[in-house]
């Protein structure tokens, strides 16, 4: 009943969308209506930090029209790529060719589920959007995976291998997998063992102390496979651990024969 409940709550987020940039804007207005008129709620906030924050929450989708001046929005990018990492959010960007391939120098490409060349076609943009909404409806209940490691380049490289067959959600730090966790039930946690400030161990300390998580299953994520390095990572009792060196297809296996372990399977 909870994981419905899930499932329509993550349906109907995917039908509001955060537009961000210029509200008054003769093209800003033309698409909000004709996203009105497909049926999403728009919400509006300017290409700046603060005025994101505030209007974050009520959406799923993120629309950024970018400017001339792509450099002026580097903070907004900045902090929107720590959101969609973070927060599992959809970005879609719209701009000239050139704007686009600026921004992808702020925020990874791989960060962004697609993008809308000017001059916008507004009727296709939105047709565009409304398939892909309709798309990730229509997918199967998919478990959800927490990885949380502070290498960039690793979170990427996982979730690109991890993304078509779970829901895959990414954290850079151990406090921020504790404030990820305040919010969000994962069917499993990736952990890094050697982090800086909040080490792995620390954070499965704090996740099993809590009445709320303690029964989420981790598995360590290592980058040493000797003996004496992996009996003092299973001395900690995680529900696992994966060795970072191993190839996409062998981490699939772990993590495949772990929740046939558990529950028969993938769902």
């Amino acid at each position: 009943m909870n994981e419905l409940k899930e499932e329509e709550k993550y349906i109907e987020g995917m039908r509001k969308i955060l537009f961000i940039g210029s509200i008054s804007s003769f093209i800003g207005n033309a698409i909000s209506t004709n996203l009105k008129e497909a049926g999403f709620e728009v919400s509006f906030a300017k290409a700046d930090v603060t005025s994101i924050m505030k209007e974050k929450s009520s959406a799923d989708i993120y629309l950024m029209y970018l400017t001339e001046d792509v450099a002026a929005l580097s903070d907004a990018l900045v902090y929107l790529k720590d959101t969609c990492i973070e927060e599992e959010k959809n970005l879609f960007l719209i701009g000239y060719e050139s704007e686009i391939k600026e921004a992808f120098g702020i925020i990874p490409e791989d960060l962004v589920k697609g993008t809308f060349d000017r001059p916008i076609n507004v009727k296709e943009m939105v047709a565009g959007l409304k398939e892909k909404v309709e798309q990730r409806s229509l997918e199967p209940k998919r478990r959800h995976i927490l990885v949380v490691d502070d290498s960039g380049t690793f979170l990427r490289t996982i979730k690109s291998w991890l993304d078509p067959y779970y829901k895959v959600s990414m954290v850079n730090s151990g406090m921020n997998a504790i404030t990820f966790l305040a919010k969000h039930k994962p069917d499993l946690i990736l952990l890094d063992y050697e982090m800086p400030v909040c080490s792995g161990p620390q954070v499965l300390s704090m996740i099993r102390d809590e009445v709320t998580t303690s029964d989420l299953p981790v598995m360590f994520l290592t980058s040493k496979g000797d003996k004496e390095s992996v009996m003092k990572v299973l001395s900690l009792k995680p529900d696992g651990y994966i060795l970072k060196s191993r190839s996409q297809a062998e981490i699939l296996g772990e993590i495949e024969k772990f929740f046939e372990s558990r529950k028969g399977g993938k769902l």
